[in-house]
């Protein structure tokens, strides 16, 4: 291989022409010249272009457990830089939006796969005929905020543009309480858990049950997922359907119906709440409910009691001034809820519960989502290798001696430009593939 030397006032014209900076383009042509580049391309595709990936040194060998036979080796010493490269996994977009793409688009599969049926992951095609109703529950008012009415025209009398920054945050930030909603995001998950113990009570009323009866002849199954309003709020979107006493294979009794369940559903959310203790001094309370529809004037009073240094240390970030006074919100107010972690999760804005998460038996589990796409490139890579792809996985009938060793985890400025690039293609070309199969659906020349 043969490596030319570039001068410098070409690689700053270069840089500039990409959108990126002299020094990143630099280690950009030392990794495009590196031995094995192609391999590592490899590695990063198969992460998905992941942002971080964790480095691995390391071998496994497969024996058949009866002959002791290598079925299966691999060694990272062939590979770029003698190391394996996998995906960090994490779920948030402002770390890896690879990963977090790919947990999006497994949580749609497990969602969708309760509404319609999914016989490849053992959800039977006959929940499709089940009652559900998609709920919504949203965040109660803590202040005005500037907004898209219906009329177009905001109360600040401006028609803000879609995407505009102001969208979301107070109209009157001295008046807008902070302390409650960053409170109502810390609570969520407990309010969540409190509306689905809520809802079975409903239903078994509406239907003339005790608790104990319902269970033995209908389930309550649910998909739920939480979303960040432009307010910093949090609010969830589930799917809320009814089955037989033994989960999605068995059909719900007769009088649960689309009418009882969007009925009950309505009750619990109007009906659950919590009980949080105040711990603020100056409120001179014992307690207050928190709940879906209005919040605490306890909450706001809590505001009198702010100091000084969590709002400057939080001034030195670059983010906006609406998220910071959140974020600051939930430092001041740690002291007077010890137990809840708001320092925490102050990044989160208070919000410490799941971003998703579903009934046992509502349709399949992201696990068994991960498995199918490991045993895909399990057999892709022994198909690449020239081996045989009928290898017997079951229990029993293999041993596997493996040893991993952790080697670090990230990229160099070049190496994430390119597998930043990389992550785009992959997006791209499985977007473009939906959007032709979608195309293919609606011709009737497909069938699901």
């Amino acid at each position: 291989m043969t490596v030319f030397p570039v001068a410098p006032e070409a690689v700053a014209g270069a840089a500039a022409s990409l959108g990126t900076d002299p020094t990143t383009l630099a280690d950009l042509f030392r990794v495009a010249n590196s031995p094995g580049f192609d391999r590592w391309q490899e590695q990063i595709r198969r992460t998905g272009g992941c942002a971080h990936p964790i480095r691995l040194m390391g071998q496994t060998v497969t024996r058949d457990a009866k002959t002791g036979d290598i079925l299966y080796a691999y060694s990272t010493e062939q590979e770029p830089g003698g190391m394996l490269r996998v995906a960090c996994g994490n779920r948030r977009a402002s770390r890896c939006p690879a990963c977090a793409w790919t947990y999006a688009g497994d949580t749609y599969h497990l969602i969708r796969a309760g509404i319609t049926g999914d016989e490849q992951r053992d959800v039977p095609a006959t929940v499709r005929d089940h009652p559900r109703v998609f709920a919504t529950l949203t965040a109660p008012s803590f202040g005005p905020v500037h907004n898209r009415p219906d009329t177009g025209r905001c109360r600040c009398g401006t028609r803000h543009a879609d995407g505009d920054p102001a969208l979301g945050t107070a109209l009157d930030p001295e008046r807008y309480d902070y302390a409650g909603a960053a409170l109502w995001n810390n609570h969520a998950g407990d309010l969540w858990r409190r509306f689905t113990i809520y809802l079975r009570r409903e239903l078994a009323a509406r239907a003339g049950l005790t608790q104990t009866e319902l269970k033995e002849v209908c389930r309550v199954s649910f998909g739920k997922v939480a979303e960040f309003q432009k307010r910093g709020a949090v609010h969830f979107h589930a799917v809320m359907r009814l089955d037989g006493p033994d989960g999605p294979g068995t059909a719900p009794p007769a009088w649960a119906t689309v009418a009882l369940l969007d009925d009950a559903t309505k009750a619990a959310e109007s009906t659950g709440a919590i009980d949080t203790p105040v711990y603020c001094k100056a409120c001179r309370g014992t307690g207050h409910h928190l709940h879906y529809h209005q919040p605490s004037s306890a909450l706001s009073r809590c505001t009198t009691c702010r100091g000084t240094r969590v709002r400057e240390d939080f001034a030195q970030l670059d983010i906006p001034e609406h998220t910071r006074r959140l974020m600051a919100a939930c430092a001041e107010l740690q002291p007077f809820y010890p137990d809840r972690q708001l320092t925490r999760w102050a990044h989160m804005l208070g919000f410490r519960g799941h971003f998703s998460t579903k009934s046992r038996r509502y349709s399949t589990t992201l696990g068994a989502l991960r498995q199918i796409r490991a045993d895909y490139r399990a057999h892709q890579e022994r198909r690449e290798r020239g081996l045989s792809e009928d290898l017997d996985d079951t229990e029993g009938s293999t041993l596997v001696l493996a040893h991993w060793t952790y080697a670090g985890q990230g990229h160099t400025p070049g190496e994430s430009w390119l597998a930043a690039s990389i992550a785009r293609d992959i997006r791209l070309n499985r977007e473009t593939a939906r959007d032709a199969l979608t195309d293919l659906q609606d011709m009737g020349e497909w069938d699901d």
